[in-house]
């Protein structure tokens, strides 16, 4: 099973946009709010190779990036090959 971890923070319109994306395609994914956990950024910072904008994406463990860089893999048809969908 695909594992999609998503680090967001409370009135983000990209995290709000990279969720409804998951959401619409029906993937379940696990967030975590930086501003509701304290050890969640600097443990988003690290795995992102020092990345502090959110949201930060990670589909098993791999480093995908933020909102835009999700778009340009679902424009490009390559999402729901790295989501397993196909």
């Amino acid at each position: 099973m695909t594992k999609i971890e998503i680090y967001t923070r409370d009135m983000c319109g990209f995290c709000a946009r990279a969720k409804k994306l998951l959401k619409n395609k029906n993937i379940k994914f696990e967030e975590y709010n930086i501003w509701q956990e304290d050890k969640r950024k600097p443990e988003m910072i690290k795995r992102a190779n020092g990345a502090t904008s959110v949201p930060q994406i990670f589909i098993n463990n791999d480093h995908i990036g933020g909102c835009d860089d999700l778009m340009a893999l679902e424009k490009a048809g390559n999402l729901d090959k790295l989501l397993q969908l196909d």
